[in-house]
């Protein structure tokens, strides 16, 4: 399967002409051409910018930090700004890479060209704030209906034992875009379970 997913990267890796190939100028990229109406991904909250910063406007979605100060009382600065979220994790793309698999995400971001598109890929990235990306991590999808949101009003839900994540609706067709384009553009596997939930969840 690995084999078939570095053969299919290579193709699709091949066929895009003049590709972002650094994560740090994708950021760059979309803080310069974010539409003035963008969102949020999980909560919903309109973005503003504050001098060369990107900051989420709390006052109508309703977020609030899990985590409001750090443990030295000063705020939480991931609560306060927007971080750009890799929607499929790059934890997720790259185990299926073999540069891997030889020392994790530094290794791939100094020895593989197709890593570091697949890393900077725009239609991958979504606006977040900074304090649910990190909770989020690498966690995989679900649903939890069990589980109870943790941010306000922000509905995302997070189970931090089992390590899974559900999106709010809003969310949802975004993330499985996310999942299809990049199983469509480098041949990254999606496990059959994945796979049901993002066929729902295109048809919300």
């Amino acid at each position: 399967m690995r084999y078939l997913l570095l053969c299919l990267g290579f193709f699709a890796f091949s066929a895009i002409s003049n590709p972002i190939d650094n994560f740090s100028e994708a950021k760059r990229h979309l803080q310069k051409t974010l539409p003035a109406n963008s969102k949020t991904l999980y909560c919903g909250c309109d973005i503003k910018k504050q001098g060369k910063k990107l900051v989420p406007d709390t006052t109508a979605c309703g977020y609030q930090a899990r985590n409001p100060t750090l443990k030295d009382g000063k705020p939480n600065p991931r609560a306060e700004r927007i971080e750009w979220e890799h929607i499929v994790s790059a934890w997720e793309f790259g185990h299926q890479l073999q540069c891997w698999q030889n020392g994790g995400r530094k290794n791939c971001r100094a020895t593989s060209e197709q890593f570091r598109i697949m890393e900077a890929d725009i239609h991958n990235l979504a606006p977040a704030i900074g304090e649910v990306n990190g909770d989020r991590s690498n966690y995989k999808f679900a649903m939890l209906p069990d589980a109870k949101p943790l941010y306000g009003a922000c509905e995302v839900k997070i189970d931090f034992k089992q390590k899974l994540v559900e999106p709010p609706p809003a969310a949802r067709k975004r993330i499985a875009e996310a999942y299809f384009y990049m199983e469509k553009t480098y041949g990254m596997s999606i496990a059959d379970k994945q796979r049901k939930l993002f066929n729902a969840w295109l048809q919300e």
